[in-house]
């Protein structure tokens, strides 16, 4: 991965699972990272923990569903590393799960608001300089709830459903630029949102021994991966971790 060294990311929901370990994982490549969440406590932990270990780090407070608050993530990457090469837009919530006959309307919306117009927001700011200078990945963290409808989820499967069109729709618009834009799905992983699913016991998913679930260091090598050359046949589509071609490509046992 010597080809990402030197190279700015940033990447929102960083706080923990997929995000936090994909921070590593990049700054393990030699990757200058701002870890973005809303929970500041943990990112900053987070990126003490990757400076303890050589690399460069810094945690920035970011709501992705404002778009003032992204735009000034974005504006920090730019002024601390003086560049801006990778998005991974990871932040995404699965609650609240249940019903849509009995949802609440405001904390649906919420979670509609991080989950697809977090991500729309994060291209939206990131888009214009990557384009102005050639050159940028965009990895968007997706689902196969994007094409399984789920009971329970109606939320999370729209959300990523809409998220799986845009990548596709960025693509359309930005692939003679330079820029890349792709969507890892990576299965069910080992994080706090399977905790908040399994507590739910709706759907097949909840069911799930915890055993099922992969490592979050799985898709976090996957991420870092798909921001390499070697993966750029794959810009415009959603590439899934349960693929054991692709498993194998990256190196997953």
């Amino acid at each position: 991965m010597h080809e990402l060294h030197g190279k700015a990311a940033i990447v929102t929901g960083a706080s923990r699972g997929i995000g936090a370990a994909t921070a590593a994982a990049l700054a393990d490549a030699g990757v200058s990272v701002i870890l973005a969440a809303r929970s500041e406590s943990q990112i900053r932990h987070n990126a003490d923990v990757i400076r303890e270990k050589g690399g460069q780090a810094e945690a920035v407070t970011c709501d992705v569903s404002k778009y003032k608050d992204v735009q000034a993530l974005i504006s920090h990457c730019e002024s601390t590393f003086g560049r801006m090469d990778l998005l991974i837009n990871n932040a995404g919530v699965i609650d609240p799960i249940g019903h849509l006959s009995t949802s609440d309307p405001d904390t649906w919306a919420d979670a509609a608001d991080i989950n697809f117009k977090g991500v729309y927001f994060g291209m939206r700011a990131a888009l214009p300089i990557m384009m102005s200078q050639n050159k940028g990945v965009i990895v968007n963290v997706g689902s196969g709830a994007a094409h399984s409808p789920l009971e329970g989820w109606s939320h999370y499967c729209a959300s990523k459903a809409a998220t799986h069109m845009l990548t596709r729709c960025a693509d359309k618009e930005v692939a003679e630029t330079g820029v890349r834009v792709v969507s890892l799905s990576p299965g069910t992983v080992a994080t706090e949102m399977q905790v908040l699913i399994k507590a739910s016991g709706i759907n097949p998913v909840s069911q799930l021994d915890p055993s099922d679930h992969i490592d979050p260091q799985w898709p976090a090598k996957a991420i870092v991966w798909l921001c390499t050359e070697d993966a750029a046949e794959f810009s415009g589509t959603e590439v899934s971790l349960r693929d054991q071609i692709i498993r194998d490509r990256i190196g997953l046992a």
